[in-house]
Protein backbone atom coordinates (compact mmCIF):
# COMPACT_ATOMS: atom_id res chain seq x y z
CA UNK A 1 0.00 0.00 0.00
CA UNK A 2 1.29 3.52 -0.92
CA UNK A 3 2.67 5.35 2.06
CA UNK A 4 -0.25 7.98 2.86
CA UNK A 5 -3.01 6.71 0.82
CA UNK A 6 -6.22 5.64 2.23
CA UNK A 7 -6.67 2.33 3.47
CA UNK A 8 -8.65 0.33 1.43
CA UNK A 9 -11.75 -0.96 2.74
CA UNK A 10 -14.76 -2.83 2.28
CA UNK A 11 -17.40 -3.44 4.46
CA UNK A 12 -19.72 -6.97 4.40
CA UNK A 13 -23.33 -7.57 5.75
CA UNK A 14 -24.26 -10.67 7.13
CA UNK A 15 -27.11 -12.63 5.95
CA UNK A 16 -29.82 -14.68 7.70
CA UNK A 17 -28.81 -17.09 9.99
CA UNK A 18 -27.00 -15.35 11.62
CA UNK A 19 -29.49 -13.57 13.70
CA UNK A 20 -29.79 -14.70 17.48
CA UNK A 21 -31.35 -13.92 20.68
CA UNK A 22 -29.41 -10.89 22.53
CA UNK A 23 -27.77 -10.02 19.72
CA UNK A 24 -28.98 -6.61 19.79
CA UNK A 25 -28.55 -6.16 23.71
CA UNK A 26 -25.34 -4.53 24.24
CA UNK A 27 -25.93 -2.44 21.18
CA UNK A 28 -29.04 -1.17 22.47
CA UNK A 29 -27.75 -0.57 26.22
CA UNK A 30 -24.67 1.32 24.72
CA UNK A 31 -25.61 3.23 21.31
CA UNK A 32 -28.23 5.81 21.23
CA UNK A 33 -28.14 5.58 17.17
CA UNK A 34 -29.31 1.94 17.71
CA UNK A 35 -32.10 2.79 20.35
CA UNK A 36 -33.37 5.22 17.90
CA UNK A 37 -33.57 3.07 14.75
CA UNK A 38 -35.06 0.10 16.25
CA UNK A 39 -37.89 2.54 18.14
CA UNK A 40 -38.64 3.53 14.41
CA UNK A 41 -38.56 -0.22 13.04
CA UNK A 42 -40.71 -1.12 15.33
CA UNK A 43 -43.11 1.96 14.54
CA UNK A 44 -42.81 0.86 11.08
CA UNK A 45 -43.55 -2.80 11.19
CA UNK A 46 -45.67 -2.81 14.26
CA UNK A 47 -43.21 -5.29 15.74
CA UNK A 48 -40.73 -4.62 18.86
CA UNK A 49 -38.00 -5.30 17.03
CA UNK A 50 -35.51 -4.63 20.09
CA UNK A 51 -37.60 -7.08 22.78
CA UNK A 52 -37.30 -9.79 19.74
CA UNK A 53 -33.34 -8.79 19.06
CA UNK A 54 -32.57 -9.03 23.29
CA UNK A 55 -34.90 -11.26 25.07
CA UNK A 56 -37.56 -12.83 22.36
CA UNK A 57 -37.65 -16.62 21.34
CA UNK A 58 -35.11 -18.66 19.19
CA UNK A 59 -38.75 -19.68 17.83
CA UNK A 60 -39.82 -16.15 16.75
CA UNK A 61 -36.33 -14.93 15.15
CA UNK A 62 -36.42 -17.88 13.04
CA UNK A 63 -38.78 -17.40 10.77
CA UNK A 64 -38.08 -15.42 8.34
CA UNK A 65 -40.58 -12.72 8.30
CA UNK A 66 -39.28 -11.65 11.44
CA UNK A 67 -35.69 -12.56 11.10
CA UNK A 68 -34.82 -10.36 7.84
CA UNK A 69 -35.90 -7.39 9.25
CA UNK A 70 -34.20 -8.09 12.60
CA UNK A 71 -30.94 -9.07 10.78
CA UNK A 72 -31.33 -5.68 8.79
CA UNK A 73 -31.73 -3.28 11.72
CA UNK A 74 -28.86 -4.89 13.69
CA UNK A 75 -26.70 -4.50 10.78
CA UNK A 76 -27.30 -0.79 9.97
CA UNK A 77 -27.32 -0.01 13.46
CA UNK A 78 -23.79 -1.41 13.40
CA UNK A 79 -22.96 0.47 10.12
CA UNK A 80 -24.33 3.96 12.07
CA UNK A 81 -21.81 3.04 14.79
CA UNK A 82 -19.05 2.62 12.48
CA UNK A 83 -19.83 5.72 10.70
CA UNK A 84 -20.73 7.99 13.67
CA UNK A 85 -16.77 6.85 14.56
CA UNK A 86 -15.52 7.82 11.23
CA UNK A 87 -15.02 4.62 9.41
CA UNK A 88 -16.45 4.46 5.50
CA UNK A 89 -15.61 1.97 2.98
CA UNK A 90 -14.72 2.26 -0.19
CA UNK A 91 -17.30 -0.40 -1.47
CA UNK A 92 -19.88 -3.13 0.10
CA UNK A 93 -21.35 -5.99 -0.29
CA UNK A 94 -23.62 -8.30 1.75
CA UNK A 95 -24.23 -12.13 1.94
CA UNK A 96 -28.06 -12.94 0.50
CA UNK A 97 -30.14 -10.93 3.08
CA UNK A 98 -27.09 -8.68 4.00
CA UNK A 99 -27.11 -7.33 0.21
CA UNK A 100 -30.33 -5.31 0.82
CA UNK A 101 -27.35 -3.76 4.81
CA UNK A 102 -25.11 -3.01 2.03
CA UNK A 103 -27.95 -1.00 -0.29
CA UNK A 104 -28.81 0.84 2.88
CA UNK A 105 -24.92 1.94 3.64
CA UNK A 106 -24.64 3.13 -0.19
CA UNK A 107 -27.02 4.99 -0.44
CA UNK A 108 -28.87 3.15 -2.65
CA UNK A 109 -32.05 3.47 -0.36
CA UNK A 110 -33.13 4.16 3.11
CA UNK A 111 -33.82 2.38 6.09
CA UNK A 112 -37.50 2.64 6.65
CA UNK A 113 -37.71 1.79 2.75
CA UNK A 114 -35.43 -1.18 3.13
CA UNK A 115 -37.19 -2.46 6.30
CA UNK A 116 -40.56 -2.76 4.42
CA UNK A 117 -38.95 -4.49 1.45
CA UNK A 118 -37.03 -7.06 3.32
CA UNK A 119 -40.19 -7.62 6.20
CA UNK A 120 -42.24 -8.67 2.61
CA UNK A 121 -39.01 -10.21 1.10
CA UNK A 122 -39.10 -12.31 4.44
CA UNK A 123 -43.50 -12.97 3.95
CA UNK A 124 -43.09 -13.72 0.49
CA UNK A 125 -40.13 -16.36 1.11
CA UNK A 126 -41.92 -17.97 4.20
CA UNK A 127 -45.36 -18.18 2.15
CA UNK A 128 -43.55 -20.12 -0.87
CA UNK A 129 -42.01 -22.34 1.67
CA UNK A 130 -44.78 -23.68 2.96
CA UNK A 131 -46.67 -23.99 -0.50
CA UNK A 132 -43.55 -25.54 -1.91
CA UNK A 133 -41.85 -27.26 1.32
CA UNK A 134 -37.92 -27.42 0.94
CA UNK A 135 -34.62 -26.76 2.71
CA UNK A 136 -30.49 -26.01 2.70
CA UNK A 137 -28.17 -28.03 3.00
CA UNK A 138 -24.45 -26.78 3.57
CA UNK A 139 -21.53 -29.33 2.50
CA UNK A 140 -17.90 -29.29 3.26
CA UNK A 141 -14.86 -30.93 2.32
CA UNK A 142 -16.03 -31.39 -1.27
CA UNK A 143 -14.96 -29.81 -4.08
CA UNK A 144 -17.69 -27.35 -6.29
CA UNK A 145 -17.77 -29.33 -9.33
CA UNK A 146 -18.49 -32.45 -7.10
CA UNK A 147 -21.48 -31.07 -5.37
CA UNK A 148 -22.92 -29.70 -8.61
CA UNK A 149 -22.66 -33.46 -9.92
CA UNK A 150 -24.19 -34.53 -6.82
CA UNK A 151 -26.90 -32.08 -7.24
CA UNK A 152 -27.41 -33.45 -10.91
CA UNK A 153 -27.99 -37.30 -9.45
CA UNK A 154 -30.26 -35.65 -7.05
CA UNK A 155 -32.21 -34.21 -9.59
CA UNK A 156 -34.00 -37.32 -10.66
CA UNK A 157 -36.19 -36.93 -7.49
CA UNK A 158 -36.86 -33.56 -7.15
CA UNK A 159 -35.70 -29.72 -7.27
CA UNK A 160 -32.05 -29.15 -6.03
CA UNK A 161 -29.47 -26.49 -6.93
CA UNK A 162 -26.09 -25.53 -5.59
CA UNK A 163 -27.20 -21.96 -3.96
CA UNK A 164 -24.22 -20.21 -2.30
CA UNK A 165 -20.69 -20.72 -2.93
CA UNK A 166 -19.39 -19.72 0.56
CA UNK A 167 -15.60 -20.51 0.48
CA UNK A 168 -13.27 -22.81 -1.33
CA UNK A 169 -14.90 -26.22 0.65
CA UNK A 170 -17.74 -24.86 1.65
CA UNK A 171 -21.51 -24.95 -0.31
CA UNK A 172 -24.53 -24.59 -0.10
CA UNK A 173 -27.21 -26.76 -1.95
CA UNK A 174 -31.34 -25.57 -1.80
CA UNK A 175 -33.82 -27.97 -3.20
CA UNK A 176 -36.98 -30.27 -2.16
CA UNK A 177 -36.88 -32.77 0.64
CA UNK A 178 -36.79 -35.58 -1.18
CA UNK A 179 -34.03 -34.61 -3.04
CA UNK A 180 -31.97 -33.37 -0.24
CA UNK A 181 -31.85 -36.24 1.47
CA UNK A 182 -30.23 -37.98 -1.34
CA UNK A 183 -27.63 -35.34 -1.22
CA UNK A 184 -27.00 -35.99 2.25
CA UNK A 185 -26.43 -39.60 1.33
CA UNK A 186 -24.08 -38.88 -1.36
CA UNK A 187 -22.02 -36.66 0.08
CA UNK A 188 -21.55 -38.87 2.58
CA UNK A 189 -20.53 -41.77 0.28
CA UNK A 190 -17.91 -38.81 -0.96
CA UNK A 191 -16.87 -38.74 2.55
CA UNK A 192 -17.76 -35.11 2.82
CA UNK A 193 -19.86 -33.21 5.12
CA UNK A 194 -23.67 -32.31 5.11
CA UNK A 195 -25.22 -29.82 7.61
CA UNK A 196 -28.96 -29.15 7.24
CA UNK A 197 -29.45 -25.68 7.84
CA UNK A 198 -32.27 -24.06 10.17
CA UNK A 199 -34.52 -22.31 6.91
CA UNK A 200 -38.17 -21.94 6.53
CA UNK A 201 -37.39 -23.14 2.34
CA UNK A 202 -35.05 -23.48 -0.41
CA UNK A 203 -33.85 -20.00 -1.26
CA UNK A 204 -31.67 -18.82 -4.09
CA UNK A 205 -33.51 -21.65 -5.99
CA UNK A 206 -36.11 -22.16 -8.67
CA UNK A 207 -38.84 -23.04 -5.92
CA UNK A 208 -38.65 -19.30 -4.86
CA UNK A 209 -39.48 -17.89 -8.83
CA UNK A 210 -42.96 -17.20 -7.55
CA UNK A 211 -41.91 -14.98 -4.60
CA UNK A 212 -39.32 -13.43 -6.73
CA UNK A 213 -41.59 -12.22 -9.32
CA UNK A 214 -43.77 -10.65 -6.68
CA UNK A 215 -40.89 -8.88 -5.25
CA UNK A 216 -39.81 -8.32 -8.30
CA UNK A 217 -43.06 -6.03 -9.29
CA UNK A 218 -42.51 -4.07 -5.60
CA UNK A 219 -38.46 -2.90 -6.62
CA UNK A 220 -40.03 -2.24 -10.23
CA UNK A 221 -41.61 0.85 -8.22
CA UNK A 222 -38.81 1.43 -5.30
CA UNK A 223 -37.15 4.82 -6.09
CA UNK A 224 -33.35 4.38 -5.31
CA UNK A 225 -30.40 6.16 -5.96
CA UNK A 226 -26.97 5.49 -7.54
CA UNK A 227 -24.88 3.86 -4.92
CA UNK A 228 -22.02 6.43 -3.32
CA UNK A 229 -19.86 3.45 -3.34
CA UNK A 230 -19.97 0.23 -5.13
CA UNK A 231 -21.68 -2.46 -4.34
CA UNK A 232 -20.39 -5.92 -5.58
CA UNK A 233 -24.08 -8.32 -6.05
CA UNK A 234 -24.43 -11.75 -5.54
CA UNK A 235 -25.81 -12.83 -8.56
CA UNK A 236 -22.60 -11.65 -10.97
CA UNK A 237 -19.88 -10.26 -8.41
CA UNK A 238 -19.31 -7.45 -9.69
CA UNK A 239 -19.84 -4.03 -8.72
CA UNK A 240 -23.04 -2.11 -9.24
CA UNK A 241 -22.97 1.75 -9.82
CA UNK A 242 -26.26 2.69 -11.25
CA UNK A 243 -30.15 2.76 -9.45
CA UNK A 244 -31.09 0.41 -12.81
CA UNK A 245 -27.97 -2.13 -12.05
CA UNK A 246 -29.18 -2.38 -8.35
CA UNK A 247 -33.00 -2.78 -9.17
CA UNK A 248 -31.80 -5.91 -11.46
CA UNK A 249 -29.80 -7.30 -9.23
CA UNK A 250 -32.29 -6.83 -6.47
CA UNK A 251 -34.96 -8.12 -8.39
CA UNK A 252 -32.84 -11.78 -9.56
CA UNK A 253 -31.17 -12.59 -6.36
CA UNK A 254 -33.89 -14.56 -4.64
CA UNK A 255 -33.68 -17.25 -7.24
CA UNK A 256 -29.74 -16.67 -8.26
CA UNK A 257 -27.06 -18.39 -6.48
CA UNK A 258 -25.19 -16.44 -3.92
CA UNK A 259 -21.61 -15.79 -5.54
CA UNK A 260 -19.54 -15.29 -2.35
CA UNK A 261 -16.23 -16.20 -3.39
CA UNK A 262 -15.60 -14.66 -6.37
CA UNK A 263 -17.22 -11.50 -4.23
CA UNK A 264 -14.88 -11.64 -1.82
CA UNK A 265 -12.28 -12.40 -4.75
CA UNK A 266 -13.38 -9.18 -6.48
CA UNK A 267 -13.36 -6.89 -3.87
CA UNK A 268 -9.52 -8.14 -3.15
CA UNK A 269 -8.97 -7.49 -6.94
CA UNK A 270 -10.32 -3.84 -6.40
CA UNK A 271 -8.28 -3.19 -3.47
CA UNK A 272 -10.10 -3.78 -0.62
CA UNK A 273 -7.32 -5.16 1.94
CA UNK A 274 -9.55 -4.50 5.11
CA UNK A 275 -13.02 -6.23 5.46
CA UNK A 276 -15.39 -5.65 8.08
CA UNK A 277 -17.80 -8.04 9.16
CA UNK A 278 -20.88 -5.46 9.80
CA UNK A 279 -23.33 -7.31 12.05
CA UNK A 280 -23.81 -9.90 14.69
CA UNK A 281 -21.53 -13.15 14.37
CA UNK A 282 -18.25 -14.03 12.29
CA UNK A 283 -19.30 -16.25 9.75
CA UNK A 284 -17.96 -13.56 6.85
CA UNK A 285 -14.83 -13.36 8.37
CA UNK A 286 -13.94 -16.84 8.56
CA UNK A 287 -15.31 -17.08 4.69
CA UNK A 288 -12.99 -14.15 4.18
CA UNK A 289 -9.82 -15.69 5.76
CA UNK A 290 -10.56 -19.00 4.13
CA UNK A 291 -10.72 -17.21 0.35
CA UNK A 292 -8.09 -15.11 0.89
CA UNK A 293 -5.29 -14.76 2.43
CA UNK A 294 -3.86 -11.58 1.63
CA UNK A 295 -6.27 -9.44 3.65
CA UNK A 296 -7.86 -9.26 7.19
CA UNK A 297 -10.83 -9.72 8.10
CA UNK A 298 -12.46 -7.97 11.08
CA UNK A 299 -15.98 -8.71 12.84
CA UNK A 300 -17.42 -5.81 14.25
CA UNK A 301 -20.79 -7.16 15.92
CA UNK A 302 -20.62 -6.25 19.68
CA UNK A 303 -18.91 -3.61 21.75
CA UNK A 304 -15.89 -6.22 22.28
CA UNK A 305 -15.12 -6.56 18.41
CA UNK A 306 -16.25 -2.90 17.23
CA UNK A 307 -13.00 -1.79 19.94
CA UNK A 308 -10.92 -4.68 18.75
CA UNK A 309 -11.55 -3.56 14.95
CA UNK A 310 -11.26 -0.03 15.94
CA UNK A 311 -7.58 -0.86 17.72
CA UNK A 312 -6.80 -2.73 14.68
CA UNK A 313 -7.23 0.22 11.82
CA UNK A 314 -5.56 2.63 14.70
CA UNK A 315 -3.17 4.67 12.52
CA UNK A 316 -4.33 3.68 9.22
CA UNK A 317 -4.32 6.29 6.51
CA UNK A 318 -7.72 7.71 6.31
CA UNK A 319 -8.78 6.81 9.31
CA UNK A 320 -9.27 8.94 12.19
CA UNK A 321 -8.27 8.66 15.72
CA UNK A 322 -10.43 6.90 18.00
CA UNK A 323 -11.78 9.02 20.80
CA UNK A 324 -14.21 7.96 23.52
CA UNK A 325 -17.27 7.47 22.76
CA UNK A 326 -20.09 8.05 24.43
CA UNK A 327 -22.66 5.63 25.95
Amino acid sequence: MVSGAKTSIAFVFPGQASQKVGMAAELLEREPAARRLFQRAGEVLGLNLAELCTTGSDAALTRTDIAQPALLTTCVSWHEALRERGVAPQMVAGHSLGEFSAWVAAGVMGFEEALRLVRRRGELMEQVGDRRPGGMVAVIGLQEAQVAEICVCASSVGVVVVANHNSPGQVVVSGEPDALDRVLGEVKAARGRAIPLRVSGAFHSPLMEDAACSFAGLVARLPLEAPQVPVIVNITAEPVTDAEAARQAMSRQMTSPVLWTESVRRMARDGARIFIEVGPGQVLSKLIERISGDVRALPAGSPADLAAALQALAGQPGIPRQETHPT
